[in-house]
């Protein structure tokens, strides 16, 4: 029996023996019995502050409270990131290339290797007479860490080595394992079980072992003084299991525990400790909307004159998307509430026309109406937009733009239209919640993309004391499916534009590769001379990609790209303008660097593009040259406009045929496709050229592959959803969602339907279910506890 096959049945047995024989808190002083007294007489609660729980203290507090870990509460939601089988590990024997594994072996030998390209620490593990090679680049921290005879877990992906009968693990994660020395807790916890592995807290201390002998701890202290915060009904009719049993089985699971079902958060345990979260996100949320409805609002009226309003300044028949939307919109408008309303649709369905139909309402009766951009470009354009749509109307509403670019001349003046009633329809960026903004009867306030939850809470700013609030109307051109919306806009009703209004053609759209680039400018050239013009996005302003705030970088496109197509491809002949989009592989480059807009801008116009009117327009550029370049754009004075990311909102311009985007596998789905939607406004055959770098990863490949397939918002931002998960896909802190401990709203969709149907059903019948202590409970939990960690409701 080898050494660790003896430890293994030594503590299987003897940790067997010992639970048969002391019950909870004589175990913990059988263990570690210079510590018992503490356990048994200084029990923690789940608010205790993090300080005080055995282990911790006042310097690692600091620590902790820097990854928001404050109590004793947050220390046991602060869950494994992943577990090791250390029951039964896979053996060197039993390995496969290609497959995920977890090791336990001993070190055979270890050193560090000098190369021309950087250091190369290499450590050989053996089991009988198989041995495992582990390789770490740049790793010269851990020569001399591991010494032969020592047991080591490591975990990663097998690989074939040179040898036809070596495999090797490349950058494994690691632990060495406490030998027959170690104090029984260490050994325990770490040898001969499923092992939870934790992110590390900070520093060479608040290791993943520094947090098992913790949390463990914790735990026992707490044995039996966890408190349940969700009625016992409730769990029952879902079979889930307690509190304090999930909590313990998600950090210690038993012997036997799947690990397809840890590693999916998919155990009893898990389910339940998601549903906890996800229930008092909605009942949160529920509540927030009930206190809504009690505030007084503006009942607007819509009678006959109104109707035929609406109807005058359609410029073409409406779809039917939009003529519901507008019929939820009206309905809210009608009720003495507050209007809180979401309107989301994709790239072109027509938002824009839908929101204006509802400021006419607002006019019509009487009050003001405001719309918030979130750049002075697209301001502009809506004011544009909007005289030009309202000369059509019987109304004649006074229209007005504020934005920070004025100068205090016309600031001045326009503000005190503003204050006066003499503006009925105000368009402008954030200079509208300036302190110095106010209005004289403002009824409806409609928020652009990218404001999301933040204005919610500042647009009381532009109401007077005393006066009903002004409905309000939230615009976003990001698709997002249903259930996910109505949770990340918790108190907002939603409506949903999922058509295209007639007339709009589909976008043709090809991946190329940039050895192919001289065909591409030939291309936007021939274009060019049809009276066409084009957009050429770059993914940075110039040099390097700090300070370059306009790129949302996709997670995996950051750094440069390992996993590169490795098949040469045959050198291709230059192919003919319509051959450009036929369907082919892309090639391998060699130019792994970063172009940027302000070296392709001078590139093109002085290269391939001479001749051409070229315009350049990046976010450093202030406001005035920003406005300037794009109404020449607009107006058809220059040909090609190079640019970054800055006009992947809003801009309109329906003469552009041809989006080209540069190192398209840097760019996020959700910004490929707003990019894309800037083409295809107009009658004319339109195009989008992805144009890509030798390294593209298996992500960067499947969004790439996604543009080309398809042009439905929803079914891509499903699937970047998938690739980035909720966290980056909505922007948390921007959008105000909660930072989940426990649940994934992506993978965990159909609980969060059971919490989000419990929670309505739960304030509807003011918690018939539950006893009044449970009632207590789950108000304190709501109050204190949920409100502290996420800052999202006001219950």
């Amino acid at each position: 029996m080898d050494l660790f096959a003896k430890a293994k049945f030594d503590l299987l047995n003897s940790t067997q023996a010992v639970e048969e024989k002391f019950p909870a808190h004589f175990w913990a002083a059988r263990l570690f019995p210079a510590r018992c007294w503490f356990s048994i007489l200084s029990v923690p609660g789940l608010e205790t502050p993090i300080m005080y729980v055995r282990g911790v203290g006042p310097r690692i507090a600091e620590m902790l409270a820097a990854k928001n870990i404050q109590t004793a509460e947050d220390l046991l939601y602060h869950l494994p990131f992943r577990y090791e089988d250390r029951q039964n590990p896979t053996r060197i024997d039993d390995l496969k290339p290609g497959t995920m594994a977890s090791v336990v072996a001993e070190v055979r030998g270890s050193g560090l290797m000098r190369t021309r390209g950087a250091p190369i620490f290499e450590m050989t593990l053996g089991q009988d007479r198989r041995a495992l090679k582990c390789i770490w680049f740049n790793a010269t921290y851990l020569a001399g860490k591991f010494l032969p005879g020592q047991m080591i877990a490591v975990f990663g992906k097998v690989e074939p080595s040179r040898s036809a009968n070596d495999l090797k693990m490349i950058q494994p994660q690691f632990e060495v394992l406490p030998d027959q020395t170690a104090d029984a807790e260490t050994f325990l916890l770490e040898v001969g079980r499923i092992t939870p592995v934790y992110e590390t807290l900070g520093g060479n201390r608040l290791t993943s072992r520094w947090q098992r002998k913790v949390i463990f701890n914790l735990l026992e202290t707490m044995r039996g003084a966890v408190p349940e915060c969700l009625p016992k009904s409730m769990l029952e009719r879902y079979g889930l299991p307690g509190r304090e049993q999930a909590l313990r089985e998600v950090h210690y699971p038993s012997e036997g525990t799947a690990m397809s079902a840890l590693d999916g958060c998919a155990t009893p345990s898990y389910r339940r400790l998601i549903f906890e979260e996800l229930f008092f996100l909605e009942l949160g949320l529920e509540l927030k909307r009930r206190k809504l409805r009690l505030r007084k609002g503006i009942a607007f009226a819509t009678d006959d004159a109104i109707r035929t309003a609406l109807q005058e300044i359609l410029p073409f028949h409406p779809t039917n998307a939009q003529k519901r939307a507008l019929g939820e919109i009206v309905a809210d408008m009608r009720l003495p509430n507050p209007m809180r309303r979401l309107l989301q649709g994709d790239v072109g369905s027509g938002k824009t026309i839908v929101a204006f139909q509802s400021m006419l309402v607002a006019v019509a009766n009487g009050f003001q109406a405001a719309l918030m951009a979130p750049t002075e470009i697209l301001a502009t354009q809506h004011y544009l937009a909007a005289r030009k749509l309202f000369a059509a109307s019987s109304h004649k509403p006074r229209i007005v733009l504020l934005t920070g670019s004025l100068d205090e001349d016309r600031k001045r003046t326009t503000r005190a239209q503003i204050q006066r009633g003499e503006a009925d329809i105000v368009i402008g960026t954030h200079a509208l919640i300036e302190e110095k903004v106010e209005f004289d009867r403002l009824g409806l306030v409609v928020v652009d993309e990218q404001h999301r939850f933040g204005v919610l809470q500042r647009f009381r700013l532009m109401k007077k004391p005393n006066d009903a609030e002004p409905d309000v109307l939230v615009m976003t051109a990001t698709p997002i499916p249903r259930t996910l919306a109505l949770s990340l806009y918790g108190d907002l009703d939603l409506s949903v534009l999922d058509e295209l209004p007639p007339g709009r053609t589909p976008i043709v759209t090809r991946r190329v590769p940039e050895e192919r680039s001289d065909e591409v400018w030939e291309f936007v050239r021939k274009q060019a001379e049809q009276g066409r013009q084009a957009y050429i996005v770059y993914p940075v302003i110039e040099g390097a990609r700090d300070d370059q705030p306009e790129l949302d970088f996709s997670a995996d496109g950051a750094e440069a790209e390992t996993k590169a197509p490795t098949k040469a491809k045959k050198t291709r002949k230059k192919k003919k303008d319509e051959e450009l989009f036929a369907e082919e592989e892309p090639e391998p480059s060699t130019k792994p660097s970063l172009k940027s807009a302000v070296e392709m801008h001078e590139k093109l116009r002085q290269g391939p593009l001479a001749g051409l009117r070229v315009g350049l327009l990046h976010g450093r550029l202030d406001a005035d040259d920003k406005d300037v370049i794009m109404r020449r754009f607009q107006r058809g004075e220059i040909d090609v406009l190079v640019s970054t990311t800055v006009i992947e909102v809003g801009v309109d311009v329906p003469n552009a045929t041809v989006m080209v985007i540069e190192h398209a596998e840097r760019f996020g789905l959700a910004q490929l496709h707003q990019l894309r939607g800037r083409v295809g406004r107009g009658a004319a055959k339109s195009y989008c050229v992805l144009m890509t770098s030798r390294r593209v990863s298996e992500q960067g490949e499947q969004r790439l592959n996604a543009m080309v397939r398809t042009q439905d918002g929803f079914e891509l931002a499903e699937l970047d959803l998938q690739l980035r998960g909720p966290g980056e896909f909505f922007g948390t802190r921007q959008a105000g969602l909660p930072e989940f401990k426990v649940a994934n709203l992506v993978r965990d969709r159909q609980l969060l339907e059971l919490a989000k149907q419990e929670a309505a059903q739960f304030t509807a019948n003011a918690g018939a279910e539950a006893s009044e202590d449970e009632k207590k409970v789950i108000r304190r939990r709501l109050t204190e506890s949920w409100q502290r960690r996420y800052g999202l409701v006001e219950a």
